[in-house]
């Protein structure tokens, strides 16, 4: 899939002094954003699998299974099946809860971030290539669009369980430079996590810690990109998915 000519967009180089005859102005020009998807562009509640249940019943649940090593396994690739098969032989009590999150890991998707499909239709229509980067086991990723459709509009996406590695391993960003041929100068990283940001950092791209989509806007306009300031009214949602913003944050 190939997109429109990039937009050239410059980021202010740093000012020269007008006595230093040699020194010439640079500009870095953005024409690639790499997107996080999970609390970025779709919620994600791993509580959404037990609804009807205590939350501190499941705040158990996922303490005395360590979920957080767990879904990170998951996302690095490991199969349900195998997490399954290990947990029966430490905890098999508890395995049929894990069975209930894999078996109805949809609904722990509780749709789009609000604004977000807005802004990536705006930044596709700027002509910026766009490509994800998602921690999201390979099992259930196909649950992703559905509940976010502006993920289709991603050139491509590099998921970590496909992979067998995950964010904030550095070789996962090496892999979308190699990849999609990125230049990671001339790219922005988008996540909820700092870990991840600093690690994209790490490998030369721009970085941005996500909170809203209203603030994601500023700060693209701060690296140069003619985003508006903020969505408009008349494109708003007037129903904002529910639990748009999930209390849980993924890696």
């Amino acid at each position: 899939m190939t997109s429109a000519d990039p937009a050239t967009v410059p980021v202010p180089a740093p000012t020269t002094r007008p006595e230093d005859e040699t020194a010439t102005e640079t500009a870095t020009v953005i024409d690639t954003v790499v997107y996080d998807f999970g609390n970025v562009l779709v919620g994600w509640d791993p509580f959404g699998p037990y609804a009807g249940r205590p939350r501190a019943e499941i705040e158990a649940f996922f303490e005395a299974v360590d979920f957080h090593t767990i879904n990170h396994a998951a996302d690095a690739g490991t199969p349900f099946s195998v997490l399954l098969e290990r947990l029966e032989r430490t905890r098999p009590d508890l395995v049929e809860d894990l069975r209930r999150y894999v078996e109805h890991y949809e609904l722990s998707l509780t749709g789009p971030i609000e604004g977000s499909a807005e802004l990536v239709a705006e930044l596709k229509g700027l002509g910026l290539r766009l490509y994800g980067l998602t921690n999201w086991q390979a099992e259930t990723f196909h649950s992703a669009e559905p509940a976010a459709p502006a993920i289709g509009l991603m050139e491509d996406v590099i998921v970590s369980g496909r992979e067998g590695m995950a964010k904030p391993d550095r070789r996962i960003f090496e892999l979308v430079v190699e990849r999609f041929g990125i230049d990671p100068a001339r790219a922005v990283f988008i996540d909820d996590k700092d870990v991840n940001v600093d690690a994209a950092r790490g490998v030369g791209f721009h970085g941005v810690v996500f909170t809203t989509t209203e603030t994601l806007r500023k700060d693209l306009r701060a690296l140069g990109l003619p985003v508006a300031e903020q969505q408009s009214e008349k494109t708003q949602p007037e129903n904002p998915a529910p639990g748009s913003t999930a209390p849980v944050r993924r890696t």
